[in-house]
């Protein structure tokens, strides 16, 4: 089993130590994710449903051709703020682990615990996050792909326009570069500040300043940790999304295993 080092010396700033985190805690906290998921959870299974459907509204009302070319980074983007939706998680997992009662009728006591602020005020970093997000998509479609005549007017002309174009994978290829420094930033800013603002009162200024100091000083581990989430969500939603009520409670619960394990609390 890992142990987890703490750093040299806490920020003297906002005075919270982190530690160092391996592999090991990776593999760690997904199987205590999949425990508390096990255990006694079954009822919870329908609130992974939540962000499945919000996810397939956003791209029913994108499904509109004047924004075709939107639906792929909206989709994307929609994994900025799982944070922000997995907070109902992160308290259950603290539930169980102080022996409380940990049911799904607690899953939105965050709204009413006194980090309630703070978790408000990251969820609208990450919200500005998915905004600047989808205007660099919208401005990377401008300057790319709309020039090309007729791209626009079906399903299949766009795809035609978008893989057997230059401008096309001018498109792709920015596009997902623009995505990844996204999905950088938004892990550093989330990897630990949603568990700690639901673990303990504090600002959201000193949760996320914590979480890019974990995220700086375990850069491969975070950057793995990234990519786990991607690739479980990845796979979750290929059977129509149906995965995901699955993928996204373990995910939470993991998350929160994790925070304990690289902050010290």
């Amino acid at each position: 089993m890992a142990i987890a080092h703490p750093s040299p010396a806490a920020s003297a700033q906002d005075d919270i130590g982190i530690r160092t985190i391996t592999f090991d805690d990776l593999r760690i906290a997904l199987r205590q994710g999949w425990d508390d998921f096990l255990d006694k959870r079954g009822d919870l299974i329908f609130l992974g449903f939540i962000y499945p459907v919000i996810v397939a509204l956003a791209i029913m009302s994108a499904s509109q051709m004047s924004i075709l070319p939107l639906i792929f980074p909206l989709v994307a983007g929609a994994i900025l703020l799982g944070p922000a939706f997995a907070s109902g998680f992160y308290e259950l997992a603290r539930r169980r682990e102080h022996g409380l009662d940990a049911r799904w009728r607690h899953f939105l006591d965050v709204i009413r615990m006194p980090g309630g602020s703070a978790l408000f005020d990251l969820t609208c970093v990450l919200a500005l996050l998915f905004m600047a997000w989808m205007a660099a998509a919208w401005f990377i479609y401008h300057v790319t792909l709309e020039n090309v005549p007729g791209s626009t007017s079906s399903p299949g002309s766009f795809l035609s326009a978008l893989f057997g174009t230059s401008e096309g994978w001018q498109m792709i290829l920015v596009g997902n570069l623009a995505g990844f420094c996204f999905a950088l930033l938004t892990l550093a800013v989330g990897v630990v500040s949603f568990p700690m603002a639901v673990d303990k009162p504090v600002s959201w200024g000193v949760a996320m300043r914590t979480s890019f100091r974990v995220a700086w000083h375990n850069p491969v581990t975070v950057a793995a940790w990234g990519l786990m989430v991607v690739a479980m969500l990845f796979l979750g939603s290929l059977p129509a999304l149906v995965g995901l009520a699955v993928v996204l409670p373990v995910l939470g619960y993991a998350t929160w295993h994790l925070y304990t394990r690289a902050v010290v609390r």
